[in-house]
């Protein structure tokens, strides 16, 4: 039994999409590196119960962030980024959260570089606020270890792990830690165009920079060698990804998960030997209106592929697909 929601929340579900190709489905993922760093934190005498913990969010963060600081009795301070919804925002009052939306923005870049300033300026008049730093400190690779270790259990050898690089937490623990045991571990990385974290700042996609796998900020627990491969993907493929992941195997999951989906797909047909493990963030509840409401004009997902790239400057919607060799962070990204 669980002492509390957090625990129930965090831990996913491992689900045979179809011949070779796992979902690791999460309700809602961040809440695993959330709890664990706080966790930390407080063991270690960093923070003691009742202290403030600060971070920026999208949305999926500053839920697992609210649901730690409840259930080991912090005060949370969310910046919050446009794109944080009714919703959330209700349960963050709820759940005694605070929270700071950044008005809107034209430009994501705006919207994120605002937080961070106004973040500092909170540090500044409260210096003995903790900032957690999610795109940062690596004290949120910590929660997921145990996730590795159950997929190597269950799975054994020979995993291809497929899921949006965000800030690099989920894909990067996740490889390093089964990489212990089974070093042919392969890390492929799902980005939208628009992110500068592999260097596709330059290609814009008219519909949305998808929240939480893109940056348009330098992230620093990123590690770039990490990954084997990267895909970049379109709206219009992550929703196709979405709606045929609902249709085909009931999978009710949010616009990243559809486009680590479709690549998981691709990467089972080169390589048909391996177990593809595509990872499913959130649900498809925040996304109702935005992709499933239109799910009749979503390509068959059959219907597309990605063009292979040698190099960065090659990239162009609506797919993309490039070797990225366990290579360093793009010039001028550090």
């Amino acid at each position: 039994m669980h002492d509390h929601v957090a625990a129930a929340i965090g831990a996913p579900d491992l689900i045979a999409v179809e011949e070779g190709v796992v979902c690791l489905r999460f309700e809602t993922m961040k809440v695993v590196s959330a709890m664990a760093a706080v966790e930390h934190l407080l063991d270690r005498g960093l923070v003691r119960p009742g202290d403030t913990l600060v971070d920026s969010s999208s949305g999926i963060y500053a839920y697992a962030l609210a649901l730690a600081c409840h259930r080991f009795g912090m005060r949370c301070l969310i910046v919050g980024s446009t794109t944080v919804d009714a919703t959330l925002r209700t349960q963050l009052a709820i759940l005694g959260a605070e929270l700071e939306q950044m008005p809107p923005s034209a430009n994501l870049k705006h919207d994120q570089d605002r937080r961070v300033h106004r973040i500092r300026e909170i540090l500044a008049e409260h210096p003995d606020y903790h900032w957690m730093r999610q795109y940062h400190d690596d004290i949120h690779y910590l929660g997921y270890r145990p996730i590795a270790e159950r997929l190597a259990a269950e799975l054994g050898d020979g995993i291809t792990l497929v899921g949006g690089v965000g800030s690099g937490a989920s894909t990067g623990a996740l490889a390093t830690y089964l990489r212990r045991d089974a070093p042919d571990t392969t890390l492929v990385g799902v980005q939208p165009f628009g992110s500068i974290t592999f260097g596709a700042e330059h290609v814009h996609d008219p519909e949305i920079i998808i929240a939480g796998i893109g940056s348009s900020i330098v992230f620093d627990n990123v590690s770039h060698r990490m990954y084997d491969t990267i895909h970049w993907t379109s709206f219009d493929t992550a929703m196709s990804g979405s709606v045929d992941l609902l249709r085909r195997h009931a999978v009710f999951a949010g616009l990243s998960t559809g486009a680590a989906y479709a690549c998981a797909r691709w990467e089972r047909g080169l390589a048909p030997t391996r177990t593809v493990v595509f990872i499913a963030a959130d649900t498809g509840h925040r996304y109702a209106e935005s992709v499933f409401a239109r799910h009749e004009r979503a390509a068959p997902l059959d219907s597309l592929a990605p063009t292979q790239v040698s190099t960065t400057d090659e990239l162009a919607l609506p797919w993309c697909r490039m070797d990225w060799k366990r290579a360093p962070a793009p010039t001028g990204h550090r």
